[in-house]
């Protein structure tokens, strides 16, 4: 059978066979399958270029053993140059005859419904050739639809959905089951074997005429939903991809853009292919994968106030999630962007230059700093890294830093953000950060006087710094003391059943009990009387387990499987009360869904309409006194006034 090949590289049209008409019966047509199976001729042709060889070898013995007989070859050779000379008229006739036909071959036709349902028909059923030809380029047209008028002409709209539709869902079966390749074996080794096989190069052009359509089509169309389906499609054939080393750079690039600006549904469907990639082809691609996402992520954090926070965050969780399929890989790249974030951070503490400290506090910088907790959390229990844990240590000075460096109460935002990355590292490693303080200090920032009650809530995680005329309001103190309160229960309840509890719980309880005597916010009054009794009973039941032991504080084992059965049975005072404090804040931010966050509050005054004023024209009357443009003409208003 004869290779069907591209038409030109350029825009991907495949050559059609002339015979075959645009709607005809399937059950005559000719299967691909019983036409890639014909292979006689292949192996007719390895014999004659045997053959061939074989008398070259000879005449080139005759030409050593006998000069004669090489000059009169010679002779032979310049006859039969001018006998080709007289025969080039006539081939290149032929040419323009061939060239003829392509056109017409190659003819723009009408698709109908009709003639697409027929294809759709041969194709499904019978797994024709030509109607396969004929539909991918039918699918391109419906691609390239209002770019271009090579090619077919789409009717309607009915047929332009129904080759979009048809073609997506059934091209990656169609070529699976031509080349008897099975879907649970979509790996490059299975297709690395069928690129020897006559099937391969027979299939190769349409495979890669499809490809190429879809890619166009991701970068045409803005409808979300076609959008979402194609790339979901496109997961399907990612092993074809490798065939085609050309396509794979549009195909991430795509797919990173949607990802990141897509919804939620496109959002997710793009990085499922991002990821499939990464993974299926190993190391070969996951290198541009990695960094096209995570510079996306950095270009999406370069604003100044983030309006939609759960993108941001699933954008986040995605590249964690990508970082995290080569954990050691990763960490080299995150010690290195944290390094240069210390640089910056020291750069700050020593300058106090305006330009560096809007630096930091950036969405730029805090979302990086976000995205290397995450990955630390994810992976530091489960890896033995010595990188991912220079890069633990390493991020845990950086907030530190970051939190005392930002300490006044417009900054409260940023440093409780600070204070949840410390508690999501020592979750995550086991490890106790002392960050007690760090929370202490935000409730004990007194409101010297109250006061008006903003007319809109905000969500904490929204802002990085406060505007001013939230530091005296009602809504401040109870978001940050909430928040705050909150953060420091995560901290005790995760060491709530340590042997050491008693000892590390020590200061803050004076500290508290300090806040709890000098505040005068009754809201606070309560939650810190409720959480300061919480506390000491958990010291005083501690305490009373840890007089029962006999082994000494060398022995860690015994020491780490203290109150183990009583940590699983979750029925401790300390544990119960923390959960009844979740549950409090998850009902509060279900409240808070129909609240707007505070760039949307900006947005909508900048576009709020303000009471239209009545426009004056240059024939409008004021006291019957004649207005141009808008002035009064003194010297007409006093002769009206003194007519009247």
């Amino acid at each position: 059978m004869d290779e069907v090949v591209d038409a030109s590289d350029s825009d991907g049209y495949l050559s059609e066979d002339l015979s075959f008409p645009i709607v005809g019966e399937s059950e005559t047509a000719k299967t691909l399958e019983d036409e890639i199976a014909t292979t006689t001729y292949s192996t007719q042709n390895k014999k004659i270029h045997a053959d061939v060889s074989t008398a070259k070898k000879k005449l080139d013995k005759l030409k050593k053993k006998d000069p004669e007989f090489s000059k009169f070859l010679e002779s032979f050779k310049n006859s039969a140059e001018s006998f080709q000379d007289d025969e080039a008229y006539s081939d290149e006739s032929d040419q323009e005859a061939q060239g003829e036909d392509d056109l017409i071959k190659n003819k723009p036709k009408l698709l109908t419904d009709d003639v697409i349902n027929a294809w759709c028909q041969m194709v499904k059923e019978d797994n024709n050739q030509s109607a396969l030809i004929s539909l991918l380029n039918a699918y391109r047209a419906a691609c390239h639809y209002g770019t271009e008028s090579i090619g077919h002409t789409i009717e309607n709209s009915q047929s332009f959905c129904n080759v979009l539709l048809f073609t997506l869902s059934n091209a990656d079966d169609v070529f699976r089951g031509l080349l008897q390749m099975s879907s649970s074996k979509s790996k490059k080794e299975t297709l690395t074997e069928l690129k020897k096989t006559p099937k391969w190069k027979c299939l190769k052009p349409l495979v890669k005429s499809f490809l190429r359509s879809t890619l166009f089509l991701l970068n045409q169309v803005t409808d979300s939903e076609i959008l979402t389906f194609a790339m979901t499609r496109l997961r399907a054939s990612l092993t074809f991809f490798d065939a085609f080393p050309s396509l794979v750079q549009p195909l991430i690039k795509a797919a990173v853009h949607l990802w990141a600006t897509g919804g939620p549904i496109l959002s997710s469907a793009s990085f499922l292919v991002i990821r499939d990639f990464a993974t299926m082809f190993g190391s070969k691609y996951y290198d541009t994968c990695l960094s096209k996402t995570f510079v996306a992520f950095i270009s999406r954090s370069r604003v100044t106030e983030i309006a939609d926070i759960k993108h941001m965050q699933f954008l986040r969780d995605c590249v964690v999630e990508l970082f995290s399929v080569n954990v050691k890989k990763s960490s080299l790249k995150s010690v290195d962007s944290m390094t240069r974030f210390s640089k910056i951070l020291i750069c700050g503490f020593q300058t106090k230059k305006k330009e560096a400290i809007k630096k930091i506090c950036s969405w730029e910088y805090i979302n990086c700093i976000d995205l290397w907790v995450r990955f630390i959390s994810a992976n530091i229990r489960d890896h033995d890294n010595k990188d991912l844990q220079y890069l633990f240590f390493m991020t845990i000075q950086l907030i530190v830093g970051l939190a005392n460096m930002f300490s006044g109460p417009r900054y409260f935002p940023l440093r409780l953000k600070c204070i949840e990355w410390l508690n999501s590292l020592s979750i995550s490693s086991g490890d106790y950060i002392p960050l007690a303080p760090l929370v202490l200090d935000v409730l004990e920032y007194k409101v010297v006087k109250e006061g008006k009650r903003a007319q809109n809530s905000f969500t904490i995680g929204s802002v990085l710094k406060l505007p001013k005329q939230y530091l005296k309001s009602r809504i401040f103190q109870d978001v940050c003391f909430q928040s705050a309160v909150e953060q420091l229960c995560l901290h005790f309840a995760q060491w709530s059943y340590h042997i050491s509890f008693p000892d590390l719980a020590t200061i803050p309880l004076i500290r508290l009990r300090k806040i709890h005597e000098a505040t005068t916010i009754e809201n606070l009054r309560r939650m810190l009387k409720r959480l300061i009794d919480q506390v000491e009973q958990n010291v005083d039941f501690v305490q009373r387990k840890r007089d029962e032991v006999s082994f000494s504080p060398h022995e860690h084992e015994s020491a780490d499987s203290f109150l183990q059965l009583e940590k699983s049975s979750t029925n401790a005072s300390f544990t119960q009360y923390y959960k009844s404090i979740l549950d409090k804040a998850a009902e509060r931010k279900l409240q808070k869904c129909g609240d707007i966050s505070l760039p949307e509050q900006r947005n909508l005054k900048r576009n709020r309409v303000e009471p239209k004023r009545k426009p004056v024209g240059a024939e409008d009357h004021q006291n019957g006194v004649a207005v141009e443009n808008g002035v009064i003409d003194t010297k007409r208003r006093r002769r009206a006034l003194q007519a009247q």
